[in-house]
């Protein structure tokens, strides 16, 4: 229903008896009476008559009295406008956008479907499209796609050549591929067997006072966290390990106090006799029955390295004597 509908429905009140009258009575009453005024409006056509007749969309203007308005009870005001939509209206506009993007959809499905497809059999062009008559879309489609296999091309020899990635593959004589890894280990394994191996040959040529001075050195590296940062002249400790120090060509050994004999540091007994002096010191076995059975070494070093002495010393007097 209309607003106009609306109104006159509510608010306009029929006329009982609705006065008829013909055009030949309007004309006689027009005939009748002398005076006439007329507005200039009107005479030059900008009445409000002519232009409500001549205007369909000016506003109806709907005449009705105050009192029969006031005398209505009900509430008679209608909202202008749209109203909110309701949840099925809600419902119903969803399905329609979502109806609309399904169709969006295959519409794109169905461009790419119509796309054209390119050929890779027959006689190709240097620039990358087959010769022939092609359609521009085809030709365009085959010069990307040489385009794109000539950058992914570029990237994997660029890669290859900087040595990114890649690992140099050895074969042996009959053309074999050699696992590099596998010979990694191999070698690295073998190695550390050699290394080992040289290990225990070592410790094996020593003897029995070479470890116990290797533990005492290890004791020694412990128990120095104890001691203090200096050491003075009066250290007990230091002063006794000198004095126990035996050095074979000392020549204050005679005036020291003789040292009561006693063990090894294998902890065996020491050799009591005389014997032979050697550029290490060291002393025979408890068991040494006297006997040298050396090849004579021992006895031509000191006997070199006196005579170069003696020559020394004589050179110097002569030296003087002039």
């Amino acid at each position: 229903m209309s607003l106009a509908d609306y109104l006159a429905k509510n608010y306009l009140t029929a006329d009982s008896k609705p006065e008829k009258k013909t055009k030949k009575r309007k004309r006689k009453d027009a005939s009748q009476s002398g005076l006439i005024i007329a507005d200039d409006d009107d005479a030059l056509g900008w009445g409000s008559k002519a232009a409500d007749a001549d205007d369909d969309d000016a506003p109806v203007n709907v005449h009705a009295g105050s009192a029969e308005f006031r005398k209505t009870k009900k509430n008679n005001w209608q909202t202008i406008g749209a109203p909110a939509p309701s949840s099925a209206d809600q419902a119903t506009a969803d399905a329609i956008i979502a109806s609309a993007a399904a169709e969006t959809s295959a519409r794109d499905r169905a461009a790419e479907d119509e796309a054209p497809t390119i050929d890779d059999t027959g006689l190709k062009m240097e620039s990358g499209a087959h010769a022939g008559l092609q359609t521009a879309s085809q030709v365009a489609a085959q010069l990307a796609r040489k385009q794109a296999l000539e950058r992914h091309r570029f990237a994997t020899d660029s890669a290859a050549h900087s040595g990114q990635g890649t690992e140099t593959i050895y074969r042996d004589a009959s053309g074999r591929i050699i696992n590099v890894a596998m010979k990694r280990a191999e070698a690295r394994k073998q190695a550390e067997e050699e290394a080992a191996k040289t290990a225990a040959q070592m410790e094996a040529q020593k003897g029995d006072v070479q470890r116990a001075e290797r533990e005492r050195r290890k004791d020694a590296l412990k128990e120095a966290k104890y001691l203090p940062v200096a050491r003075y002249a009066d250290d007990v400790a230091m002063n006794e390990e000198m004095k126990d120090r035996e050095r074979w060509d000392d020549p204050a050994a005679r005036f020291l106090t003789a040292k009561k004999m006693g063990r090894s540091v294998t902890g065996k007994p020491l050799y009591a006799g005389a014997f032979t002096p050697n550029r290490y010191g060291i002393r025979p076995g408890h068991r040494w029955d006297g006997v040298d059975r050396g090849n004579g070494f021992e006895k031509e070093y000191f006997a070199a390295r006196n005579r170069r002495r003696d020559l020394k010393e004589l050179d110097y007097a002569w030296q003087m004597d002039e």
